[in-house]
């Protein structure tokens, strides 16, 4: 039976967990070397009740999150807050035992006016915990809501990896501000950096930083971008667009920290094309998202021995 805990100063938010896997399955994972962490993000364009309730859909929305090890999941915009819950549900039905495998930890809903969106990270409890999370309050001064959803990053605790933990950042940009968005993202780092001691920084999302909303000119004015600590480890030619007519690096991941850049090999990113794996028509991909999946994997922690 899964719990609900509320995390220090973090009253607003939902977060729900579970105890770890059983010790015949660790052993089995330890020996087998595979407790490397496969991080995802997921813009499932305008997820809803609507793809909750469409078989066919859903089953292919089940397939990417289980196919990583944490997802962080971009444009919920169920305004009833149901859709998300079914989602856990169905998930965690596919796994057998009294625990559920998946947690996850959700955002209040953001946004400007009647149009709003929700962040959500899933994440299997055998391989990370929560250590803390903090809505970014978007309210520096003469620059007040530079963000039309702003950041809600969570700190993770990530014990059999070479890093112990790791902030991830989220961010969805809003297109025609996209610019002006990832370089704000630099002022979410430092406040971050400031409030909690971890050193590896994950931001990743749909930064929408291509195909014409932000143009080449403007990426030296990015200081997210132009800063040498910040390593984009996703190039601008990765195409994780779904429709065939565009080829455009929407979703980017960039990492801060030695340790975290280390424990990350560019080799590992993966854009999950879901269209192919499932043989789908653009049309019916399109049902899912306009948007694929994009991962990348951090490695095991070194056993001596």
């Amino acid at each position: 039976m899964s719990g609900q805990m509320e995390l220090p100063g973090c009253s607003s938010y939902r977060v729900v967990y579970s105890p770890v896997m059983s010790p015949s399955l660790f052993l089995l994972l330890s020996f087998g070397g595979v407790l490397s962490l496969k991080i995802c993000s997921f813009n499932i364009q305008s997820f809803g009740e609507s793809k909750v309730s469409k078989p066919v859909v859903l089953n292919i929305i089940l397939e990417s999150i289980t196919r990583c090890d944490l997802m962080l999941v971009m444009e919920i915009k169920d305004a009833k807050g149901t859709a998300f819950p079914q989602l856990m549900t169905h998930l965690n039905n596919r796994y057998r035992g009294r625990r559920p495998e998946y947690g996850h930890v959700i955002s209040q809903r953001l946004g400007r006016k009647s149009y709003k969106e929700q962040y959500a990270f899933i994440y299997r409890q055998k391989l990370v915990s929560l250590k803390s999370v903090y809505q970014y309050p978007d309210i520096q001064s003469e620059d007040t809501d530079a963000f039309a959803r702003e950041p809600f990053v969570v700190w993770f605790s990530s014990p059999t990896t070479e890093i112990k933990d790791f902030v991830i950042i989220p961010i969805h940009t809003t297109p025609d501000a996209a610019v002006k968005e990832i370089d704000e993202l630099y002022d979410v780092y430092q406040d971050v950096a400031q409030k909690w001691q971890s050193k590896n920084f994950i931001i990743m999302g749909d930064f929408n930083a291509a195909c014409g909303y932000v143009p080449k000119k403007d990426w030296p004015n990015i200081r997210l971008r132009s800063t040498a600590s910040f390593f984009w480890i996703t190039g601008d030619d990765l195409d994780t667009s779904v429709k065939e007519s565009t080829k455009c690096a929407y979703d980017r991941v960039v990492l801060h920290g030695e340790k975290i850049i280390q424990a990350i090999r560019p080799e590992s990113v993966e854009v999950y094309n879901f269209k192919q794996a499932f043989g789908l028509t653009e049309q019916q991909a399109l049902t899912v998202s306009d948007h694929f999946p994009l991962c990348i994997t951090v490695n095991a922690v070194q056993r001596s021995g």
